[in-house]
């Protein structure tokens, strides 16, 4: 049963007459009935009573012109729902990129995506810096946005990835007390209790690297709790659970809002380069506009 058929249907029903349906469906009245005549020898019976003006539905197409709606609406979405999916698929481009990268940075792109391209639709992959390198090379993603220690720009440099800094960052210390308290703390060689990264991913691999060493030696910083996700290490900073390191642009808000205070002035920090990345050669329309849109960021 066809869509249209289904529709030539309601048509008679909601006007009464074959005149009246065939102008709605936009067809002379003989095309319209030669149609009708069409569905009658496709279904094997009668469904209207022509004895009657207005034309009336047989009783059994009546008792079935609820279902013939739902199917008639049902069949229309379909056909809807099959179209923008096809554009979606034309139109989509699917980004890996770290967890606090996702939070900072990708609303401000998709901001600045010409409206000309309100087309596109952006898949984004919210995931670790190997998780994100991985879905790139394995093709599961068209681009992955990343942190990057500034003198360690040659991890990304192979000959088959395209590379762009897009932005910087540092990932500084915060916590709830207020500065003089924890000054104090530091001034008098008590353990700081801090939010701890796994040694495995990225932001444990700068901790341990970047951070830890060049702590005051004569203090004792004791993790409290151990979290892979730099929004986590945000939250529980705000409540007062321990110092947390963590990229200063996802500390921003908390710290205007006077949840957070900022210890960079007494306590290590490291600098962050925010790089994008994707595999040379042909690329998609929606991966093409949103790597332009990067290069002007």
């Amino acid at each position: 049963m066809r869509l249209e058929w289904l529709e030539d249907i309601l048509a008679i029903a909601e006007t009464g007459s074959f005149s009246g349906a065939a102008e709605r469906r936009r067809l002379t009245q003989s095309a319209f009935s030669r149609r009708v005549q069409q569905i009658e020898d496709y279904v094997g019976v009668e469904l209207f009573d022509r004895s009657y003006k207005p034309i009336k539905l047989q009783p059994t197409t009546l008792a079935q012109s609820g279902q013939i709606l739902q199917l008639s609406d049902g069949l229309r979405q379909l056909l809807v729902d099959l179209r923008r999916g096809e554009r979606m698929t034309n139109n989509k481009v699917i980004v890996a990129c770290q967890h606090s990268l996702t939070t900072t940075r990708i609303p401000v792109i998709l901001q600045q995506i010409p409206v000309q391209h309100d087309s596109i639709h952006v898949r984004l992959r919210s995931a670790n810096l190997d998780e994100c390198t991985g879905l790139l090379l394995s093709r599961q993603a068209d681009i992955a946005i990343v942190y990057q220690q500034p003198e360690e720009t040659n991890d990304f440099n192979a000959d088959f990835l395209e590379v762009i800094t897009i932005g910087t960052d540092r990932l500084i210390p915060v916590f709830k007390t207020a500065l003089q308290d924890i000054t104090e703390i530091i001034a008098g060689n008590k353990d700081i209790p801090y939010i701890a990264f796994p040694a495995d991913v990225f932001f444990g691999k700068v901790m341990d690297r970047k951070i830890l060493p060049f702590v005051d030696p004569g203090i004792r910083y004791v993790p409290k709790v151990e979290t892979a996700l730099t929004l986590a290490a945000v939250e529980m900073a705000s409540a007062g659970i321990g110092v947390a390191w963590v990229p200063e642009s996802l500390a921003l808000g908390r710290i205007s809002e006077g949840l957070l205070v900022s210890l960079a002035a007494d306590l290590p920090t490291c600098d962050l380069q925010v790089v994008a990345m994707r595999l040379q050669g042909n690329q998609s329309l929606a991966g093409t506009v949103f790597w332009s849109q990067l290069l002007v960021l």
